[in-house]
C-alpha cells in the first residue's frame, strides 16, 4: 500500500543513512537544511531524509540524491555554537523520492510511500531468521567490540523484519552499504542482502586474524630471542664474563657511600625506579644520569685539613710576595680552626686591579690548608640555572655550577674560587646575583637547594674566596655577605721582588732556558718595570720578561750563543724603545698650573691641571673630557674662591670681567671624581692672583663650598704616581691620616706628606712665598708684605 506526500521539508544528508526504527542524532549547518528542520517543527514534526551521492555538493539538486530515503519525526534540535544544529530523530518509514523543489529558500518533496509486503511463508521466514541469526552471531563472535548484552537482545527477536531492521541498524557500515539496505523493498532480498554484507565482513575478519597471528609469531620469536638473551647474559655473570646489571652496580655504590639516611632512601628509590624502566627508554636515561650525579656528589666525605700553620706559612710567602693582608686572614682561621675543632669558614673577596694576584693566591691557600681547589668563572653568567642547576624536566638538565664544583672537587670542604664575582649579569632568565646570595649566606648555605639534585647541599664546610675588580658593580646584600680585602697595586720594589724571585724563573724555565744560559741584570729588570710597563699588577711585566726569553732562545740557537747577558745598554735590542715616561715634575714654578693625583684602573698617575684668565664677560669653562663630578668640583672650588676673594684683594669686577679656563691634558682619556677639587681650586687661586705654585707638590682631595677638604681613595696607589714623579711635598685630606700609617715606609720614604683639614693648609705653602708678597704688595700698593702669606 502507497501514499502520496507533497511538499515535505527535506533535508539532504551527507555521508549518512537513517533506516527506519533507527534514532539518530545529525548535525546540520547549511541555511536551506535549518530552514528545512524549522518548517517540518511547525508542521507535525515530520521531515525526509536523504543521503547525497556526492558529499561534497553544497546545494544538491535530484541528479545529486539517492531516490529512495526515510521519513523520520524529529524528536529534540539543539543549537551548536559556529551555526550548527543538532537534531535527534527517529526513523519511521521508507520513502521514494519523485521530485524535489526549492522555492522557500529549503528543499521540498514530493514522496512515495510503501509498506513492506507480508508475502513469505513461515517456513521461509524461519529460515531466513536463522541465517541472520547464525551470520549475526558468528560476526560478532569474531569483531569481539559489539556488547553481548546488545548481541543477546537481538538474537532473541523473533520477527524476521525487526531483527533485518535491528542487525542492519548495528552493522559498522558504510553509507552506500546502508542505502543498498534501505532501497531494497522486499524482505527476502534485504535478509539476503544482510547475510551477504555480514559473509563479507567475517571473511575479512578471517584476513585480519590470520595477519595478527602471524605478527604474533613474530613479536613471540622477539620475545624468545630476549629470554635466550637473558639467559646468555645470566651464564656470563656465573661465568665471571660480563659485569652484573647496572641497578646492581649502582646498589653496591649506594652501600658504599657516605650520606644520611635521608640522602641514601631517596637514592634507592631512584635505583628502583631505574630497574623497573625499560633499558630503551628515554626515561632510563635520564634516571641513569641522575643516580650517577647523586652517587658523585660527595655528601659527608671530607678532606683532612692541614694543622701545621708553620707550613702553611711557609707556602704562602713561598708562592707570593706581599699580600700581608690575606695571608693573615687565612692563617687567622686557621689557628682557629685549630683550637676550637670547628669554626665558621670564612668567605672572603679579594677586591683589586687586574694582575695582582688574586686568582693564583687561591691555589696557594688550598694547598697550605690542604684542600682541595675548584675555580667556577662567574665573568659574563647571566642565567640562574647556571647557579642552581636546570629542573630534571628539562631535556639535557644539569646540575647548576656549585653542585658541580662539590662534584669536582670530590670533598664536601673545598676550596672554592668564585672568580669575577662583580661581573655577574641577570636577563628575563633570572638574577645571578640573588642566586648568589644563598650560595653565600652561612645562616643558609648548609641546606643549599640546587634544582636538578634536589636533596640539600651543605655549603657550609665549604671554603669561598671570591675574586673582584670593582665592588661598585657587585649588588650590596651580596656584598655585605663577604668579608673584603682590599689588594692594592704593587709598588715598584714589589714588582721587582715578584718579577725576580717568581716571574723570571718561570719564564726562563717555560721557555726551555736555564740560569747557566740566560742572565738579567737588576737594573735592566728595574728599566723594564718602569719603562716597558704601565699596570697595577705583573701580568704585562711578564709577557716582557717572556718577550727576552724568546728572543734571547732564538739568538742562541741562530748565533750559535753560548748564554745571553742582557742589561740596561741592550735592552732596547729585545724590547725597543722605552715606551713610558715618568711626569717628571716642572722645571719651574708657573702660574695656574698644579701637579693633581689621580686613580686609574691600572694604579695611580698625576694629573697636570691648566688655569688661564683673560678678559672677557665673567665665563666658566672645563676641558678635557671630565665627568660630571670633577665639573661640579671645579664649580664649588670657584665658589669657594670668590667667598674668600677679599682675602686674596681680587676685587669684585674681577669675575664679571674676565673668563677662567680649566683644562686637563690627555683630552682624549675621560676623567671624573671629586679628589681633584683642592687641586683645581689652587691652581684658580694661582692664576687669579698671578702667584706661582710650588712645582715640588702635589695635591688631592675633595673640596667644599666652605674650603673644608674631605678624604678621597686609591691613596696608595697615588703616593706612588707622586713618588715616580719626583715630587717632594704631597698635600693629603686630615682624615686620610689613618690610610696614610698604613702605607709602607718603602713608599712614604723622600716624601714630605702633610694634612689638610681647610684650603687655608694648603695655599701658604703650595703659592711660592716670596711671589705671593710681591703680587699682594702690587695690588694693594704696598712695598713689603711679609708674612701676609703665612697668615693665610
Amino acid at each position: 500500500m502507497t501514499d502520496m506526500i507533497k511538499n515535505i521539508p527535506t533535508v539532504a544528508l551527507r555521508g549518512m543513512t537513517i533506516l527506519p526504527a533507527m534514532i539518530v542524532h545529525f548535525d546540520i549547518s547549511r541555511k536551506m537544511s535549518v530552514k528545512a528542520v524549522e518548517k517540518a517543527m511547525m508542521e507535525g514534526q515530520r521531515l525526509f531524509v536523504v543521503a547525497q551521492r556526492d558529499s561534497e555538493v553544497a546545494e544538491p539538486e535530484m541528479k545529486d540524491l539517492y531516490r529512495v530515503g526515510t521519513i523520520v519525526e524529529i524528536k529534540q534540535v539543539v543549537k551548536l555554537p559556529k551555526n550548527l544544529l543538532r537534531v535527534l530523530a527517529e526513523g519511521k518509514q521508507r520513502a521514494e523520492l519523485t521530485e524535489l523543489t526549492m522555492e522557500n529558500g529549503f528543499l521540498e518533496a514530493d514522496i512515495m510511500t510503501f509498506e513492506d509486503e507480508d508475502i513469505l511463508d513461515e517456513e521461509t521466514k524461519e529460515a531466513l531468521l536463522r541465517s541472520l541469526k547464525e551470520s549475526f552471531e558468528t560476526y560478532c563472535r569474531m569483531n569481539g567490540k559489539m556488547s553481548k548484552e546488545l548481541v543477546t537482545q537481538i538474537l532473541e527477536i523473533q520477527d524476521l523484519e525487526k531483527a533485518a531492521g535491528q542487525i542492519a541498524m548495528n552493522l559498522p557500515l558504510y553509507y552506500e552499504e546502508k542505502q543498498k539496505v534501505l532501497e531494497e523493498t522486499d524482505l527476502r532480498e534485504r535478509c539476503l542482502l544482510l547475510c551477504t554484507i555480514m559473509a563479507k565482513e567475517i571473511n575479512i575478519l578471517e584476513i585480519r586474524h590470520e595477519l595478527q597471528e602471524k605478527v604474533k609469531e613474530r613479536i613471540d620469536k622477539n620475545q624468545r630471542e630476549y629470554l635466550m638473551r637473558e639467559q646468555m647474559k645470566l651464564i656470563r655473570e656465573e661465568l665471571k664474563e660480563d659485569n652484573v646489571n647496572e641497578a646492581d652496580l649502582f646498589q653496591e655504590e649506594l652501600n658504599q657511600l657516605k650520606a644520611s639516611k635521608e640522602v641514601k632512601e631517596k637514592i634507592k628509590k631512584e635505583i628502583d625506579r631505574y630497574r623497573n624502566a625499560g633499558s630503551n627508554s628515554g626515561e632510563s636515561s635520564v634516571i641513569r644520569g641522575y643516580i650517577e650525579t647523586l652517587l658523585e656528589m660527595p655528601w659527608d666525605k671530607e678532606s683532612k685539613d692541614s694543622k701545621d700553620i708553620s707550613r702553611a706559612k711557609e707556602i704562602l710567602e713561598a708562592d707570593h710576595y706581599g699580600l700581608e693582608k690575606v695571608k693573615e686572614r687565612i692563617l687567622e682561621f686557621l689557628s682557629v680552626r685549630i683550637l676550637t675543632k670547628k669554626g665558621d669558614t670564612p668567605i672572603l673577596c679579594l677586591v683589586g686591579p687586574p694582575g695582582t694576584g688574586k686568582t693564583s693566591i687561591a691555589r696557594s691557600i688550598a694547598k697550605a690548608l690542604n684542600k682541595k681547589y675548584v675555580r667556577i668563572s662567574l665573568g659574563g653568567v647571566r642565567d640562574e640555572a647556571e647557579i642552581r642547576g636546570h629542573r630534571r624536566t628539562y631535556i639535557g638538565a644539569m646540575p647548576g655550577r656549585i653542585a658541580n664544583g662539590l662534584r669536582t672537587a670530590g670533598v664536601a670542604n673545598p676550596l672554592m674560587l668564585l672568580d669575577e664575582i662583580d661581573k655577574l649579569s641577570s636577563d628575563y632568565k633570572g638574577d645571578t646575583a640573588s642566586a648568589m646570595l644563598e650560595v653565600l649566606d652561612s645562616e643558609q648555605n648548609y641546606k643549599f637547594r640546587d634544582h636538578y639534585v634536589e636533596i640539600p647541599l651543605d655549603l657550609s664546610k665549604v671554603l669561598f674566596l671570591a675574586t673582584a675588580n670593582d665592588v661598585q658593580t657587585i649588588p650590596r646584600p651580596l656584598l655585605d655577605r663577604m668579608e673584603l680585602i682590599e689588594i692594592t697595586s704593587y709598588t715598584e720594589n714589589e714588582k721587582f721582588h715578584i718579577a725576580k724571585e717568581h716571574l723570571w724563573k718561570k719564564q726562563v724555565e717555560h721557555n726551555g732556558l736555564s740560569s747557566s744560559k740566560i742572565t738579567l741584570t737588576d737594573g735592566a729588570l728595574k728599566k723594564i718595570i718602569s719603562g716597558y710597563t704601565r699596570e697595577a699588577g705583573v701580568r704585562g711585566l711578564e709577557r716582557k720578561l717572556g718577550e727576552i726569553c724568546r728572543k734571547a732562545a732564538r739568538e742562541i740557537l741562530e748565533e750559535k750563543k753560548k748564554s745571553v747577558k742582557v742589561t740596561e745598554d741592550n735592552l732596547e735590542q729585545y724590547l725597543g724603545k722605552v715606551r713610558y715616561t715618568v711626569k717628571e715634575l716642572n722645571e719651574s714654578n708657573e702660574v695656574g698650573i698644579v701637579r693633581g693625583l689621580a686613580w686609574t684602573s691600572v694604579g695611580g698617575d698625576t694629573l697636570q691641571i691648566e688655569v688661564n684668565t683673560m678678559p672677557g664677560r665673567g665665563e666658566f669653562r672645563l676641558t678635557g673630557q671630565l665627568g660630571d663630578v670633577m665639573k661640579e668640583s671645579a664649580q664649588a672650588g670657584i665658589s669657594y674662591i670668590r667667598s674668600v676673594s677679599g682675602e686674596y684683594h681680587i676685587s669684585d669686577e674681577y669675575f664679571r670681567k674676565h673668563d677662567i679656563h680649566i683644562h686637563i691634558p690627555e683630552g682624549a682619556v675621560p676623567k671624573d671624581g671629586p679628589s681633584a677639587g683642592v687641586t683645581m681650586a689652587t691652581a684658580m687661586i694661582s692664576a687669579i692672583t698671578e702667584i706661582p705654585v710650588r712645582a715640588d707638590v702635589a695635591m688631592t682631595g675633595e673640596i667644599t663650598l666652605r674650603g673644608r677638604v674631605l678624604p678621597i681613595g686609591g691613596l696608595k696607589e697615588k703616593l706612588l704616581a707622586a713618588k715616580k714623579a719626583g715630587m717632594k711635598t704631597v698635600f693629603v685630606p686630615a682624615k686620610n691620616r689613618p690610610d696614610v700609617e698604613e702605607i709602607s715606609d718603602e713608599i712614604k720614604k723622600g716624601l714630605e706628606i702633610r694634612f689638610a683639614e681647610t684650603m687655608e693648609d694648603i695655599l701658604p705653602v703650595a703659592l711660592v712665598r716670596d711671589a705671593a708678597e710681591k703680587a699682594l704688595d702690587k695690588k694693594t700698593g704696598k712695598k713689603s708684605r711679609k708674612g701676609k702669606t703665612d697668615d693665610h
